[in-house]
């Protein structure tokens, strides 16, 4: 028995040993280092985590029986009240900011808003109003779900977990979902992708971020959704003339696979190879050791990351689910954008000077060579960002603000 435990022994610490070896070969000590990280988080992660979603709101809200919403209405003159329900927001956060974009619009056509804040964190959220405030220019009442809200117009969630909140609410108000992806991709298939997709199948009126969510909903759930195209910041991403470009740019946050991550530094590593002259930046998150040499910008503000742009002929811009703002954003600044050629895409974007290409390593580096290499990129680039000149977020608002009204005047009378 002893030797048969010995043995067991022996051969496991020699199986260890030639894997510390393998590793020590090709990554050295950082490779170690990095995998040992892994496990003691692995280690040290509770087995019960803290969900976005509280779990009696899940158990409340029964599908089934829709509860009776009483719709609010206001007399002529009164502004439009709005009830936004949404996580509490960090300053530059991509889907709070093209929320405050929307709200503020309409806060200065007349309505009066409201926000209520949907943590199940714990979190300090008079930090979070500050951040509101400061950040983000809002100067109306904000408040916290768990104490209710009061009634309105229109009440808008903004995330998944924000619409089980919406859907249980008994306040009056129209019920809006401002739809700004495909949230059930954010997860693996589980739970939680598939509370993430019932929150389609609450009858709300939905307010989606392009042309593709808005067929996807109407599609897949029978969701009444209209749509909003995408807007683009032309004050703060420009094209400088002055400006040398000698670089590549990738959006590289491991926080979104959604964007593809992976795939994009597989590409910039052949990319690499091929083109050791050619500076790559990134920008995202501060980014540990990688196989090629890179200039790493981390976590950016959008004046430095306009002038990232000014320093590249082209950028990878990602994307599996619906298209982000960074393709838009680059194409302003004259930096050509190639993206993974897919429906969800070309059907929001739209414009002839967004290069695409299969999502494989070599077909996006196929498609970098061709837009680097080409001898009318001058006028290619100057063309690019005049084609997303007129591309404002006040189109955007004014879409919401006719949606908004357009539903709330078809709703039938308390």
């Amino acid at each position: 028995m002893n030797a048969s435990i010995l043995e067991a022994a022996r051969i496991e610490m020699a199986r260890r040993s030639r894997q510390l070896g393998g590793i020590l070969a090709t990554d050295g000590y950082q490779g170690l280092i990095n995998r040992a990280r892994t496990k003691a988080a692995d280690w040290l992660r509770p087995s019960n985590l803290v969900w976005p979603v509280f779990p009696e709101d899940v158990i409340a809200a029964d599908l089934s029986r829709p509860p009776l919403i009483r719709v609010r209405r206001a007399e002529p003159g009164d502004p439009i009240l709005v009830n936004w329900v949404m996580s509490p927001p960090s300053a530059g956060s991509g889907g709070h900011t093209t929320i405050f974009r929307i709200l503020n619009y309409l806060q200065r056509h007349g309505y009066r808003n409201r926000i209520y804040f949907y943590d199940t964190y714990g979190s300090d959220l008079k930090y979070y109003e500050n951040i509101v405030r400061e950040y983000y220019g809002f100067t109306s009442e904000i408040g916290d779900m768990r104490n209710g809200m009061p009634d309105a117009d229109a009440v808008i969630a903004t995330a998944w977990p924000s619409a089980y909140a919406v859907y249980n609410a008994r306040s009056a108000g129209k019920r809006f979902y401002f739809v700004q992806d495909y949230e059930p991709y954010f997860h693996p298939v589980s739970s939680s992708s598939v509370f993430a997709e019932n929150t389609y199948r609450m009858r709300f009126h939905g307010i989606a971020a392009g042309r593709w969510l808005a067929e996807k909903l109407t599609q897949d759930f029978g969701m009444q959704a209209d749509f909003f195209p995408f807007g683009c910041d032309s004050a703060r991403y420009r094209r400088d003339p002055s400006s040398a470009r000698s670089g590549v740019a990738f959006y590289a946050r491991f926080g979104t696979p959604r964007r593809a991550v992976e795939l994009g530094l597989l590409a910039l590593e052949l990319f690499a190879k091929r083109h050791p002259h050619v500076e790559l930046h990134l920008f995202g998150q501060k980014l540990g050791r990688l196989p090629f040499k890179f200039i790493n910008h981390g976590s950016t503000t959008p004046d430095r990351l306009n002038e990232i742009y000014n320093r590249c002929f082209a950028g990878l811009s990602l994307s599996l689910t619906n298209v982000s703002l960074v393709p838009y954003e680059m194409l302003a600044s004259g930096c050509i954008p190639i993206v993974n050629d897919a429906e969800n895409n070309r059907m929001v974007l739209d414009n002839p000077y967004i290069q695409y290409a299969q999502p494989t390593p070599h077909a996006l580096v196929g498609a970098l060579e061709a837009a680097m290499c080409r001898p009318d990129f001058e006028t290619l680039s100057i063309q690019g960002a005049g084609s997303v000149s007129a591309t404002s977020w006040e189109t955007a608002g004014a879409i919401v603000d006719d949606v908004l009204r357009r539903a709330l005047s078809s709703s039938p009378e308390p």
